[in-house]
């Protein structure tokens, strides 16, 4: 899929937050988005999250086999149950989509596609699924997406498996899928962690989405 043209691209600010509580930071993103306006850059912000298991809005609760002490969160974004923990890169992308053209589909297609090119560059042939939204190597899950869209403008985003212990996603049927396998980056002998992954992901998902990454604002809004 090609990239925008530079001539039509938006500016994009990307934040590294480090490590944040999942509930403290989908609160976060959702005071943004109400409070955003014509004029607020839109954002990406890379982090991890302690583990936590959350539920989609479509979530069954059948998918949730045996969390332990694992907490889990019910929340708002589209798709079914999945985890998050430390080792795995969470990209949530705030963004305007009426602004930037971007109907739902396609932006789901894009950020797959981007995290397909950037893996192609390291060697590893990746493909996205149509029934089950994500990023597959091998028949394995190596990232997953879940949005939610309001007033034109989403939050949430994508959650891309670095070297994070896979073990809590057999507690699970992941994205409500039984038995599906998941991988992580470790395993396909590309060796980095949470920060280094984000640095080389950030450049191919702003290209394909068309925007220009830009230094963030001490006066910028939101």
């Amino acid at each position: 899929m090609p990239a925008v043209p530079r001539r039509q691209r938006l500016p994009l600010q990307v934040e590294s937050l480090g490590r944040r509580p999942y509930e403290a930071t989908w609160r976060a993103m959702q005071a943004f988005s109400a409070g955003r306006d014509a004029a607020t850059v839109d954002r990406l912000w890379l982090l991890e999250h302690p583990p936590v298991f959350t539920l989609g809005l479509n979530a069954r609760p059948e998918h949730l086999l045996a969390p332990g002490d694992i907490p889990v969160v019910q929340t708002d974004r589209g798709g079914q149950v999945t985890y998050h923990g430390p080792g795995q890169l969470v990209v949530y992308l705030l963004l305007d989509l009426q602004r930037r053209g971007l109907g739902v589909q396609r932006l789901v297609r894009d950020i797959e596609q981007s995290v397909i090119d950037w893996l192609a560059t390291r060697g590893i042939a990746a493909v996205a699924r149509r029934d089950a939204p994500g990023v597959y190597v091998g028949g394995a899950k190596l990232a997953s997406l879940g949005l939610r869209v309001r007033r034109g403008r989403c939050y949430h985003g994508l959650a891309l498996n670095v070297d994070l212990d896979l073990e809590p996603f057999s507690r699970i049927n992941p994205c409500g899928h039984a038995g599906l396998p998941v991988t992580r980056l470790a395993d396909l002998g590309i060796a980095l962690d949470v920060a280094g992954a984000g640095a080389a992901l950030q450049s191919h998902l702003a290209d394909i989405l068309g925007y220009t990454i830009v230094p963030p604002r001490q006066d910028s809004h939101g």
